[in-house]
């Protein structure tokens, strides 16, 4: 109980103080408003991380022994990814593959100090090349760094990312707690309270970002506990932690085919993804008398409803290597399910706007403009006599009211909500 008090007072503490002291640091840690993938209308920090990071420090020091000899390498070997993704956050530098390296160095870090690598994933073909030991380390890290990764990308909204992590470590300390591992499952809830006390502060009002070194820290961890988990666990099938991450990492898996498909670099942003759909198709059009940061963290609900129920299947299914295969299909079905409807959604409202543009408009109005005589000129002597002379005039200007329909977009949708063409492929 120490460890949860102290990391999540702690993690709340220092995400206040990353909000009251913007004036100092906000010069190199705000976030832009502009951009593809900015939904923001408020220019916010984006060190959360940082916050996160002091957290998980001070509960490891209250944690105990048996929970500090698995946290402490842990947290030793994220340094990297923590690093390279904060150095984005304050400088807009680092390039995509740099952090996704630096992630995956992470990872063989992490095997460095600990000794553990997966051993098995229920695939015949895969399982024969992971007893050699320098394809099991290359097979973690990318792993890890994968994850990590898709953690990085669906941090969209507010609450959206950290949200997930919470129901992924939930997932993975309630399976570690049925199998018998209790120190693993302390060890989940405990970075489950660290991770809370930042998404207060982040959820509903996005008061403070998580930014790249927050989401790959948190995405680092939910990887690398997934991999103790069926280490230190063999009862528990590789499939389920698969199903904790599903969500963010279908996301990534899917976005990177859909970016192929239409020649596109898989690295580069785009407006495309499930969430920000979410936004342009259902909150912004049938939630708009909100707050642009509530409307922005009702995105998040959506996708945590997707995670769920994968993470239900691997509580109740952790054993079952069959059943969760399954799972994993259904699941990545749900997605396309959903994504499917969303993309639907969003396709009929862009088509609203012309079928209201034939409806009449609302009964004109008449506005009256007065047109004053200018004051004499001294060099009108000059103006030759057969020049025309203007005299004032009254101007009578029909002025139409806008429809409702037809009234100015806030400034929080403006520009965010026709996506690019994604599912067009371009001629070679």
């Amino acid at each position: 109980m120490a460890g949860l008090e102290i990391g999540f007072a702690t993690s709340l503490i220092c995400s206040l103080l990353l909000v009251f002291t913007t004036r100092w640091h906000g010069r190199y840690s705000l976030d832009a408003t502009r951009g593809v993938q900015k939904f923001h209308i408020t220019p916010t920090p984006r060190i959360g991380g940082a916050a996160i990071m002091i957290g998980l420090w001070m509960a490891l020091g209250v944690l105990p022994q048996a929970q500090q000899e698995l946290l402490l390498p842990v947290l030793v070997a994220a340094l990297p990814a923590f690093v390279f993704g904060l150095a984005e956050d304050l400088t807009r530098t680092v390039s995509v593959r740099a952090r996704l390296l630096a992630t995956m160095a992470s990872g063989a870090v992490c095997w460095f100090l600990t000794g553990v690598t997966l051993q098995y994933t229920g695939l015949a073909l895969i399982d024969g090349l992971l007893g050699w030991l320098p394809f099991s380390v290359l097979f973690t890290a990318f792993a890890v760094g994968g994850v990590a990764n898709a953690v990085n990308i669906i941090d969209g909204f507010n609450g959206l990312a950290s949200g997930t992590v919470v129901i992924g470590l939930a997932t993975l300390g309630l399976i570690a707690l049925g199998a018998g591992d209790v120190h693993l499952a302390q060890l989940c809830f405990v970075i489950c309270a660290v991770t809370a006390g930042f998404f207060v502060v982040n959820f509903p009002f996005g008061k403070l970002f998580l930014g790249d070194g927050g989401a790959y820290l948190l995405g680092f961890l939910l990887a690398w506990l997934s991999v103790m988990l069926v280490y230190r666990n063999p009862s528990v099938s590789a499939w389920a932690p698969l199903l904790a991450c599903a969500y963010p990492v279908f996301e990534t898996l899917f976005t990177i085919c859909r970016r192929l498909w239409c020649r596109r670099h898989p690295g580069h942003p785009d407006s495309w993804h499930l969430h920000s759909l979410v936004k342009t198709a259902i909150t912004a059009r049938y939630l708009r008398m909100l707050p642009a940061p509530l409307r922005n963290a009702c995105v998040s609900p959506v996708s945590w409803s997707i995670a769920l129920v994968p993470a239900a299947l691997a509580v109740n299914h952790a054993g079952t290597p069959d059943v969760l295969m399954q799972g994993v299909v259904a699941s990545f079905a749900l997605y396309l399910g959903v994504y499917g409807l969303v993309v639907a959604a969003w396709r009929a409202r862009r088509r609203l706007p012309t079928h209201m543009a034939a409806a009449p408009l609302a009964p004109a109005t008449t506005a009256t403009v007065k047109v004053v005589k200018p004051i004499a000129n001294p060099i009108a002597p000059i103006v030759p006599m057969s020049a025309p002379v203007i005299s004032p005039v009254i101007v009578a200007a029909r002025v139409a009211k806008p429809s409702a329909a037809n009234q100015a977009t806030p400034l929080s949708d403006l520009g965010r909500e026709q996506p690019a063409r994604a599912f067009v492929r371009r001629r070679m």
